[in-house]
């Protein structure tokens, strides 16, 4: 690639983020740049006492239709898409007086932030900018000829290429700026197409794209030998993407699917009527616990399962304070998330250097609606976000024995956590918190099985005479298809179940309940995790 120098003569600037406007434009003018604008841009420009041509002036028509119409014009898009060295292109310019625009600056309509803000039908539609992404892609596809600014970050490295190369922008600079600006209108249509398809709820639009901004360039995915990178989308939801990091090393591409899984599962849990935690090792809890406060739901999820939390991920459903703070930092924990953190928990905090502490400043909701998706070979897979919520399902009493009101609050909190843990998925709990946790298994057997063993395994550890499943009631995030899976429950010690329902086998089920005097409720709603 030869890196051809294009000098630039003549600017054109329409910008709805001002940042740093100004100061860019009195440089442009310093290396003799004409600087020719819009609307509020060009009177802002004019404000600060620099020449500034008005496209109007150069297209020779009014702005018109509410601004709707200004750059949609031969003289700009002429301007911007004439390849210099071409006879026939200069030729045509010539005819019809259109000069050579060698440098353009827009960022757009603000439509996601319109969104975001909650407004209107017709405002969101006003904001979806329609000359800004034409002249973008017009100036991005003669990036032989045209450098294209899309974010105002991007000013000093054109200033820093004028500086050395005598008014002139290089090749190298042009192609980079090129290629962001086709994504930056890639996800600003996303975002468009998206928005439309939720006012008009279409559950599957003929095409479907998805954009984002670059939150960070990581050193490696989830193994060193894979690239990954971060990126922030239109969805606002409060989680590791919005989070402030206070203090600790740089998130790897694990932490952040750790962190996310963790905080995902934090927010089932009301802070208005309980503190809670959570504890995440490979995408899954290895302990979840409520408590009177943060250091004793913290220490009762920590006693599920201490081994597999050592190097975890630890998320709370209330601002971080000192106790929790020390209680977590006497192990080796990776990533601290919470909607927000006091002082001296955040001092606590920060005397261990490579534990990442982050604020969410508040907890996501689990009634929201929104999409999920992820990757397949040669497609997309995207459905709604599993938004059911246990409190707002009719819980119908399968057995001839109902639970007590002790064994439905934590038949309910089981349930709370199974929708979080990979399935298969067997979750047995006692007084508010796991004591045994099987996930991710073939087998609901065998899941039933691994969670009873740990519970012995944690029994073992803490000196008590028997595992805590003992007592416990026991969660299935699907179906028991066979009476073994519960079975297997019952002779860990579980005196009662909540499971969706729908085997064609539930009566064998719940015939086998029976004969063991448990009790089962079915909730009709399944949380495969996969």
């Amino acid at each position: 690639m030869t890196d051809h120098p294009r000098r630039a003569t003549r600017a054109l600037l329409s910008v709805s983020d001002k940042s740093g406007l100004i100061e860019f434009a009195r440089a442009l003018s310093g290396h003799g740049v004409e600087l020719v604008s819009t609307g509020g841009t060009a009177k802002a420009i004019a404000a600060a006492g620099l020449k500034v041509k008005d496209v109007s002036e150069l297209t020779g028509f009014p702005e018109m239709m509410d601004g709707r119409v200004k750059t949609l014009h031969p003289k700009v898009h002429g301007g911007l898409l004439a390849i210099r060295d071409n006879a026939e292109h200069a030729r045509s310019m010539k005819d019809h007086g259109i000069a050579p625009i060698d440098l353009l600056v827009v960022n757009l309509y603000p439509f996601e932030a319109t969104v975001d803000k909650g407004a209107g039908f017709e405002e969101c539609i006003e904001n979806i900018d329609i000359g800004g992404p034409a002249m973008i892609r017009a100036a991005a596809k003669n990036h032989d000829d045209v450098a294209v600014v899309v974010e105002a970050q991007d000013y000093q490295a054109v200033l820093d290429e004028l500086a050395a190369n005598k008014g002139a922008t290089t090749l190298t600079l042009r192609r980079r700026l090129a290629a962001k600006a086709y994504a930056r209108t890639a996800a600003y249509d996303a975002a468009i197409s998206n928005w439309f398809a939720l006012q008009l709820k279409t559950d599957a639009p003929d095409f479907r794209a998805f954009g984002g901004r670059l939150i960070q360039a990581l050193r490696y995915g989830e193994n060193p030998h894979q690239n990954a990178a971060f990126y922030r989308t239109p969805d606002k939801r409060l989680g590791v993407a919005t989070a402030r990091q206070l203090q600790g090393r740089e998130l790897s591409y694990n932490n952040i699917n750790d962190t996310d899984a963790a905080y995902e599962c934090i927010a089932e849990f009301d802070p208005a009527r309980t503190a809670a935690c959570v504890i995440v090792k490979h995408a899954n809890p290895c302990g979840v616990a409520e408590g009177a406060d943060l250091v004793t739901a913290y220490r009762r999820a920590l006693a599920c399962d201490s081994t597999s939390a050592y190097g975890g991920i630890v998320a709370v459903n209330r601002t971080l304070d000192a106790d929790a703070a020390r209680a977590i930092t006497e192990i080796f924990t990776e990533v601290i998330i919470a909607p927000e953190a006091t002082e001296e928990a955040i001092a606590i905090v920060a005397a261990r250097r490579n534990l990442r502490l982050l604020l969410a400043g508040g907890l996501p909701d689990p009634r929201a609606s929104g999409l999920t998706a992820k990757t397949v070979a040669g497609g997309l897979l995207v459905q709604s976000r599993d938004n059911a919520v246990v409190d707002d399902m009719t819980l119908k009493v399968a057995t001839k024995r109902a639970p007590t009101e002790a064994e439905l609050h934590d038949l309910k909190f089981a349930f709370r956590v199974a929708k979080h843990v990979k399935s298969n998925t067997i979750i047995y709990a006692k007084d508010l918190a796991t004591v045994g946790i099987g996930a991710g298994q073939m087998s609901r057997v065998d899941s039933a099985r691994i969670a009873a063993r740990k519970a012995q395994d944690a029994a073992n550890e803490l000196k008590l005479a028997e595992p805590l499943t003992r007592g416990s009631v026991v969660a299935s995030d699907a179906f028991f298809p066979f009476a073994d899976g519960m079975l297997a429950c019952i002779e860990a010690g579980a005196t009662a179940v909540i499971q969706p329902g729908g085997s064609v086998r539930d009566d064998e089920v719940i015939k086998a309940a029976d004969d063991h005097g448990i009790a089962m409720v079915l909730t009709g709603v399944r949380h495969f995790r996969h």
